[in-house]
């Protein structure tokens, strides 16, 4: 049976783990606030730059760039599936990934080339397995700070202009998690 001292020193540790839990908990809370908040801000603009981008798309014609009315082919698929760095985050990296491997069966059953790019860990880690002949490249988000993306997603920007440009690829499908709100992502293709 413990001693005193002994019941003492556990109830004093176990009082030290809740109040560091506790700081956690409130640094993780105001984390959650700060991206919810971003996520909500820029939907508008995202929304309105998908509309923008639209009306330029059916505007173009065909004399238009190459960006913007295609190629007129309909080979050579990129499936670009955009995970997070890190697990814990319960369906979020699992429905986005179950989303792209349908998406990429689909394409492969149709009889098309498919290519997979993957942005973050978790979705190279999961799709490796299964698709590793597949992949053509991973973007690397391990040494990002501070949740900036922006160096990184114009250099995918850049990259994918570029090999749609060389040929590389006929048509391109992002597969991410689209935010609704704290409690809900929608996996989209």
């Amino acid at each position: 049976m413990p001693s005193l001292k002994d019941l003492k020193n556990r109830i004093g540790s176990v009082k030290s783990t809740r109040k560091i839990t506790k700081a956690m908990q409130m640094v993780a809370a105001a984390k959650l606030k700060r991206a919810q908040d971003a996520a909500t801000a820029a939907r508008p603009y995202a929304e309105r730059l998908a509309s923008v981008l639209a009306n330029l798309s059916a505007s173009a014609g065909a004399g238009g760039p190459k960006l913007l009315t295609g190629t007129g082919e309909d080979k050579i698929h990129l499936v670009v599936v955009l995970t997070a760095e890190r697990g814990l985050a319960g369906g979020f990296n699992t429905y986005v990934v179950k989303l792209a491997k349908q998406k990429i069966d689909e394409l492969r059953a149709e009889g098309k080339e498919v290519k997979i790019l993957t942005v973050g860990k978790k979705g190279r880690e999961q799709l490796s397995r299964e698709y590793g002949d597949l992949f053509v490249g991973h973007v690397d988000l391990s040494g990002v700070k501070g949740g900036d993306f922006s160096e990184s997603a114009i250099g995918l920007g850049k990259k994918l202009t570029l090999e749609f440009d060389q040929g590389d690829f006929d048509v391109a499908t992002l597969v991410y998690s689209q935010f609704k709100n704290v409690l809900s992502q929608v996996p989209t293709a």
